[in-house]
């Protein structure tokens, strides 16, 4: 089993915690259960993309829970008896759960489901007041530029 040491970045890096311990819980939890298999798309500077392969789920099926920093996606297929009598099962009939961590300010914007595939939008909205503003230097009073920072300002 490969184990990342971030002990030497501990100790350097404040407020980072729960970013180490989501890259440990990460690995460990990836190593169990690979269904449904999934995609992650990168479909603009602030828009994500989720696809998971469920054929066989209806949407009555599936149920996708968005919380703080966590999106879980289940599934569960209803117990039907079969009519006939099954030679090979080769399709997957479980129910599953994926939990997906999620940036701050990253929330759902949309789900469908259509031929057999998942897909879960997702976009991230930054608050005004957490964007970049740049600062002019003038006088007794603060001046704030809203355009944000350019290529000559120094990064923080």
């Amino acid at each position: 089993m490969n184990r990342i040491d971030f002990s030497p970045y501990r100790r350097t890096m404040v407020g980072f915690d729960r970013l180490f311990d989501m890259i440990e819980n990460q690995g460990r939890a990836s190593a169990g259960d690979k269904y449904p298999p999934f995609n992650i798309e990168r479909r603009g500077q602030d828009a994500y993309r989720i696809t998971l392969a469920v054929a066989g789920f209806k949407p009555g099926d599936i149920d996708i829970t968005a919380q703080a920093n966590l999106l879980i996606v289940k599934g569960s297929k209803p117990d039907d008896t079969p009519e006939g009598e099954y030679l090979h099962v080769g399709i997957a009939q479980r129910g599953f759960e994926r939990r997906f961590e999620l940036a701050d300010y990253v929330r759902v914007d949309g789900a469908d489901l259509a031929d057999g595939l998942l897909v879960i939008d997702l976009v991230r909205e930054v608050p005004e007041a957490m964007k970049p503003k740049k600062i002019a230097v003038g006088g007794n009073k603060l001046t704030v530029v809203e355009n944000g920072p350019d290529e000559n300002t120094a990064a923080a």
